[in-house]
């Protein structure tokens, strides 16, 4: 899957998100890279920021929260297409959630790896 079809992917994970859920992401912007840190070669994403449930009063003009899927470690994991998009909405969601203050100890209990 080249780049452009890639972040197309991720934008129709983005999309499967129900709108309720996405209208609570606060100050959140995405990004897709090619590759991670060269300190964590197999990291799928990343979310960069203060979740909700840390923000207090003084939190308030931040700047916003990153989420960044990585492209390179995403496609060289999956083995077909078909497993790739899942494995794309499987980590935006996991990093939506780490957003809202779900750490991933309990996205594993529940099942979003």
């Amino acid at each position: 899957m080249d780049a452009a079809e890639f972040e197309r992917a991720v934008g129709d994970a983005l999309d499967e998100v129900p709108p309720e859920l996405m209208r609570l992401l606060d100050n959140v912007v995405f990004f897709v890279e090619d590759e991670p840190p060269a300190d964590d070669p197999d990291l799928l994403g990343v979310y960069d920021g203060t979740p909700l449930t840390e923000r207090g009063d003084a939190w308030a003009g931040a700047l916003p929260d990153r989420i960044t899927i990585f492209r390179g470690p995403l496609t060289r994991m999956c083995e077909d297409r078909d497993d790739l998009l899942e494995e794309i909405a499987v980590t935006v969601v996991h990093e939506i959630a780490h957003h809202f203050g779900i750490d991933d100890e309990r996205l594993h209990a529940l099942g979003w790896g």
